[in-house]
C-alpha cells in the first residue's frame, strides 16, 4: 500500500473541493442564478456516492486491472483501461485550461505569452511519472496548505455578503437542472480514484469514512458558494475567477492592499496540483494494462502531456468554445464515468466474488 487513509482523506476533504472554487460558482450562477447551491449539491452527493462505491472496491486491496480481468478477462481490462484513460485525459483538459486562464488573469497585470504556461506540463509529466506513493506525501502537504488558504479566503470574505440574496430557493426552476447539466466537468472526483485501487490502504469502513470526508469538503463548497453570490448576486456570472474576487472586498485591503493574495496563491498552488491528478490517473491506468517496463512510465507521460500541451496552444483564445462542447454538448462523458463505472465496477466484481 502506498496511499495512507489519512493522506486519502486530506485529499477528499481539502484538496478535492479546491478545484471547484475559480470558474465553476459564475459557470452555476449563470445557468441557475440564487440557486446555485442547489445543482452543486446534487453534483456533490453523487460523488459521495460514487467515492463510496470507488472506495468499497479499493477496500479489497485489488488493482482495477486485476478486478476487471477475474470479471471479464485480461483482453477485456486491458481494452477498459485504454478507455478510461482517454476519459482521464479528456477530463484534464477544462481544468488545465482554467489553471491557465487563473494564471494568467490573476498572477500577470498584462496577458503574458502561452509559453509562460508550458512549465506546468513539465511538471505534470514529472509528476505523472512518479510513483503513487510520492501522492500520498504530496496531499499530506496540500491538504493542509488547502484548509488554510480556503479558512482565509472565506474569513476574509464571509462578512461582506448579503446571504438574503440567495431567497427564495428553487425560483430558477429549469435552471437548477440546466446548472447540473452544464457542470459537469468540474464533477469526477471518484473516477480519479479509481486507478489507485490496490495502492490505498482501504481497510473496512474506509469507504463510508471517505464518503464522510468528502461531504465535508461538498460543505465547504456550499459555504464559499453562498458567500461567492451573497457578495456578487446579479454580477456573479461576471466573476470568472471566484476565489481571487470575493476576498478583495475584506475592509482591510483599502490599507493594507491585497493580502488575501496570499491565501489565493496557497489554493492556486493547490489547484496546480489537482490539475494534473488526471494526467497521472492515466499514465496509472495505461501502466496497469501494458505493464510497467523501465522508460514506459517516463513515456507515457511526457507523451501526454505534450499531447495536452498541443490541444492548449490550438484552444488558447477559445476557452468558452471548448467550455461550451465539453460542459455543454459532451457532459453525459462525466456521469458515465465518474458515476455509473464505479457504481457498476462494483455490482459487477460482488456478482463475481
Amino acid at each position: 500500500m502506498t496511499v495512507s487513509r489519512r493522506q486519502l482523506y486530506f485529499f477528499l476533504a481539502c484538496v478535492a473541493p479546491a478545484g471547484k472554487l475559480i470558474l465553476l460558482p459564475a459557470r452555476l450562477a449563470e445557468s441557475a442564478k440564487n440557486d446555485l447551491l442547489l445543482p452543486a449539491a446534487i453534483h456533490l452527493a453523487l460523488q459521495a456516492a460514487a467515492v463510496f462505491c470507488a472506495l468499497l472496491l479499493c477496500e479489497r486491496g485489488e488493482t482495477l486491472h486485476d478486478m476487471l480481468a477475474a470479471t471479464f478477462g485480461r483482453v477485456a481490462a486491458k481494452i477498459f483501461l485504454t478507455v478510461f484513460s482517454v476519459f482521464l485525459a479528456y477530463a484534464a483538459f477544462l481544468p488545465l485550461l482554467e489553471e491557465k486562464l487563473f494564471v494568467q488573469s490573476v498572477y500577470y497585470d498584462t496577458l503574458p505569452s502561452i509559453t509562460s504556461f508550458a512549465p506546468f506540463f513539465l511538471f505534470a509529466a514529472y509528476l505523472a511519472a512518479k510513483p503513487i506513493r510520492a501522492l500520498g506525501r504530496v496531499w499530506d502537504i496540500l491538504g493542509i496548505v488547502a484548509a488554510i488558504g480556503y479558512a482565509g479566503i472565506l474569513i476574509l470574505s464571509a462578512g461582506s455578503a448579503d446571504y438574503a440574496a440567495l431567497a427564495p430557493a428553487g425560483g430558477s426552476g429549469m435552471g437548477i437542472l440546466l446548472g447540473v447539466l452544464r457542470t459537469w466537468g468540474w464533477f469526477f472526483d471518484a473516477a480519479l480514484l479509481l486507478p489507485l485501487a490496490g495502492h490505498i490502504e482501504a481497510k473496512k469502513g474506509t469507504a463510508w469514512r471517505g464518503a464522510l470526508f468528502y461531504l465535508v469538503g461538498s460543505a465547504a463548497v456550499l459555504l464559499f458558494l453562498a458567500v461567492f453570490y451573497g457578495i456578487f448576486q446579479e454580477t456573479a456570472t461576471n466573476q470568472l475567477f471566484a476565489i481571487a474576487a470575493t476576498s478583495k472586498y475584506f475592509s482591510g485591503v483599502s490599507m493594507l492592499g491585497r493580502v488575501d493574495y496570499a491565501f489565493v496563491f496557497l489554493l492556486g498552488l493547490v489547484v496546480l496540483f489537482l490539475s494534473a491528478l488526471p494526467v497521472q490517473g492515466c499514465v496509472e491506468c495505461l501502466l496497469q494494462a501494458y505493464g510497467r517496463e523501465h522508460h514506459l512510465p517516463a513515456f507515457l507521460s511526457v507523451g501526454i502531456s505534450a499531447v495536452l500541451l498541443a490541444l492548449v496552444l490550438v484552444c488558447d483564445f477559445r476557452f468558452g468554445d471548448v467550455m461550451s462542447v465539453i460542459s455543454g454538448t459532451l457532459f453525459w462523458i462525466f456521469p458515465l464515468f465518474s458515476v455509473l463505472v464505479p457504481a457498476l465496477c462494483l455490482a459487477l466484481r460482488r456478482s463475481h466474488a
